[in-house]
């Protein structure tokens, strides 16, 4: 769908870099791009059919969640719906997956593992406007050792060779981001969360192919072994970090890694259990880890490591389309809303290499906005209450009372 120009009036302004949120704002929007931003009575002539009334409303950044599995939809066994799937249904719930996804606020995600190539190839499907969903960043397959944790969706690999290759398969394949196995996880049998997998030499093998083809690179790592090779081997992000110390953190923050805590995900499993048909094993590791999770989150966070959103979405019980209920976690365990809003916008934005064009509401940037009932500094679940979402300039859920511009809408 073919972008046009509007006028969104009446809103408060929250623009996703910390800035105190601003009333009585207007931002005009021509093809792609934010191209004014200002108070309402300054706001550029417009015919009547081109105006959005915001109704005092608050405008943000379209939110970002930097860890998403589009191919699962948060099935009580992850891995037997996994292991079940034809590609074809696999594809049609990854774009399911994506429509919520979209319609909940989110403008862009990062997929952090699939098999077959379905998200890389949905990825596009999106960008030409064939399907509706946000931006996907998609990793393509995980790298992971011999029987090691996602190996359902991975490129099983050891050693640094044999990583190296894996690696430069998913870059052929389409992959715009990397991402690599250092710890087990609580989803794959067999494994432990804790114990480490990929080695140093194997960790810097995959950064360094990522980062020589211009993409980033992320992790799953729970344990504290697995981090600390993690980032010492020059990883971008950190997905979980469940094992955080004053040592990590010190060299996290020297060096700017991100940290995507998913909290949602062992929340989810936690708060259903075996009653809801999710195996023991799986319950046991996540309740063995909780604890530590919200732990070294709060560290983190007192650390001032930097903190991008992300849920996991896929995993059991945590369904695409939550994000709001991962930010209220974040404040219960120690953000502020507005620390919050920026792990899901401006930091989000940098986690991916897309702060240039993202995360912001900014002139010249995309056109990636949404607007929800209420003020999220003051009540982070404003963000899930959504009634209005531009995409690259397109109108994508339009819930405002008495509106309705003449602008395309998907």
């Amino acid at each position: 769908m073919t972008p046009a120009s509007f006028l969104l009036r009446n809103v408060t302004v929250v623009d996703g870099t910390g800035s105190a949120p601003v009333p009585g704002q207007a931002l005009v929007v021509e093809g792609r791009r934010i191209v004014w931003i200002g108070p309402v009575a300054d706001a550029p002539s417009t015919a009547p059919e081109n105006v959005i009334d915001g109704g005092g409303r608050t405008v943000l950044p379209g939110l970002i969640n930097c860890h998403v599995h589009l191919t699962a939809d948060g099935a009580p066994d992850l891995m037997a719906q996994t292991a079940g799937d034809t590609v074809p249904l696999a594809t049609l719930r990854a774009a399911a997956g994506a429509v919520e996804t979209l319609m909940s606020g989110v403008t862009t995600v990062r997929d952090c593992g699939a098999a077959d190539d379905v998200v890389v190839e949905l990825a596009k499907a999106i960008d030409r406007g064939l399907v509706p969903g946000p931006r996907v960043q998609a990793a393509g397959r995980v790298i992971t050792m011999t029987g090691g944790h996602g190996h359902f969706i991975g490129r099983e690999a050891d050693g640094p060779d044999e990583v190296r290759k894996a690696t430069r398969a998913e870059i052929k394949a389409g992959a715009a981001v990397i991402k690599v196995m250092a710890t087990g996880g609580v989803l794959t049998p067999g494994v432990s969360p804790t114990q480490t997998a990929l080695l140093p030499e194997g960790l810097a093998v995959v950064a360094q192919e990522a980062h020589n083809s211009g993409r980033r690179v992320t992790t799953h790592a729970i344990g504290r072994s697995g981090i600390h090779n993690a980032l010492i081997s020059g990883i971008d992000s950190i997905e979980h970090g469940f094992y955080l110390d004053d040592e990590l953190l010190d060299i996290a923050v020297a060096q700017g890694t991100f940290l995507v805590p998913t909290i949602l995900a062992v929340d989810g499993i936690i708060r259903n259990g075996m009653a809801a048909g999710i195996p023991e094993w799986v319950v046991d590791k996540a309740e063995r880890e909780a604890a530590k999770q919200r732990e070294s989150f709060a560290a983190a966070v007192a650390s001032g490591m930097k903190i991008a959103a992300g849920t996991d979405a896929g995993t059991p019980f945590n369904p695409h389309g939550d994000l709001s209920r991962e930010l209220a976690l974040m404040v219960q365990h120690g953000l502020t809303p507005m620390q919050t809003l920026i792990a899901a916008t401006r930091g989000a934005a940098e986690n991916l290499g897309l702060a240039h064009e993202l995360g912001t509401l900014e002139v010249g940037k995309l056109a990636d906005l949404v607007v929800v009932d209420g003020d999220p500094v003051a009540d982070i679940t404003a963000t899930g209450r959504v009634v209005l979402v531009v995409k690259d300039g397109v109108v994508h859920r339009d819930e405002l009372p008495d509106t309705g511009p003449a602008v395309p809408t998907a």
